[in-house]
């Protein structure tokens, strides 16, 4: 009761708004799901069905929350964009952390069995979650850009690493050394020369992670009818008061139309490092009212 002698426990509790006109990136990642991968037999080096299925809690999240333009995932993480403008939870940072954390969790969960029909799960999954606040379009198109280079450089890394032990005979300790100082053309030469592998043809899910994107579908004006202008009462003439002048008649204006956005959710596997994904999609990074 806010009445009663304990309600002056509130006063400990301290605000935490994020910052106004900032876009909100908040990354999630797997807790300890190096552990849960080995638990659950994940396929070495990309499990599909695994990726799948962060794609499937991830497009469910921005389905929940409108205000996410993009979202991005790599192995067991997903960064997802806030547009500047949003006031959710009134930007309360823990509000807005907690709540899209769980909510991606339990889709996480729940689409489990989809996925991996035939493996039971053994024991929860869990997400830890970050929110960074950025203010400009130059620093959100740069922070993709570095998780979408991160994502290549694990995962040519791990596809050579696991070559090596699976089909090179080598132990993990075995290819750590022998990748130690290597550069990409060397680690690309290694796949091909030894195992036949042709890494420009790895499937793009692996190489470029996944782009959930919220893309306009088509542009519809809001459902507002015609308005009526309503004109003075008609005047009378100074000579005969019994005559009026003919009334203007009434104009006929429609109000302005609103334009409503229809969008979809997409998931892609393309490069958002260059140009062409941005300048294709310039409403990701305006402020929409």
């Amino acid at each position: 009761m806010a009445g009663t002698k304990f309600a002056y426990v509130r006063n400990f509790e301290l605000p935490d708004p994020l910052l106004p006109d900032t876009y909100l990136v908040c990354r999630l990642d797997g807790h300890s799901f190096h552990r849960f991968s080995e638990e659950h037999e994940f396929a070495k080096p990309n499990d599909e069905r695994a990726l799948k299925l962060m794609d499937h809690a991830a497009k469910n999240v921005m389905i929940e929350f409108k205000d996410i333009m993009l979202a991005f995932g790599e192995s067991d993480e997903f960064s997802f964009l806030f547009r500047k403008t949003t006031n959710l939870y009134n930007r309360r940072q823990a509000k807005i952390l907690t709540t899209l954390t769980s909510y991606f969790t339990s889709c996480y969960v729940l689409g489990w069995p989809e996925y991996f029909p035939e493996t039971p799960l053994r024991y929860p999954p869990s997400f830890d979650g970050r929110i960074v606040m950025y203010p400009t379009d130059r620093a959100i198109r740069d922070y993709f850009s570095w998780r979408q280079a991160d994502t290549h450089i694990n995962n040519l890394y791990n596809t050579v690493f696991w070559a090596l032990i699976q089909k090179g005979g080598q132990t993990t300790t075995e290819a750590h050394a022998t990748l130690r100082g290597t550069v990409s053309s060397t680690k690309h030469e290694m796949l091909y020369s030894r195992f036949g592998i042709n890494y420009n043809e790895i499937s793009d899910r692996f190489k470029k992670g996944s782009v959930i994107v919220r893309e306009i579908s088509s542009e519809r004006p809001a459902a507002f009818g015609p308005s009526t202008s309503i004109q003075p009462p008609p005047q009378f003439t100074n000579d005969k008061a019994s005559q009026v002048l003919d009334p203007p008649r009434p104009k006929r204006s429609k109000a302005k139309k609103k334009v409503k956005l229809e969008t979809t959710i997409e998931v892609l596997h393309c490069d958002i490092i260059g140009d062409e994904f941005w300048l294709t999609r310039p409403h990701l990074l305006e402020n929409q009212s």
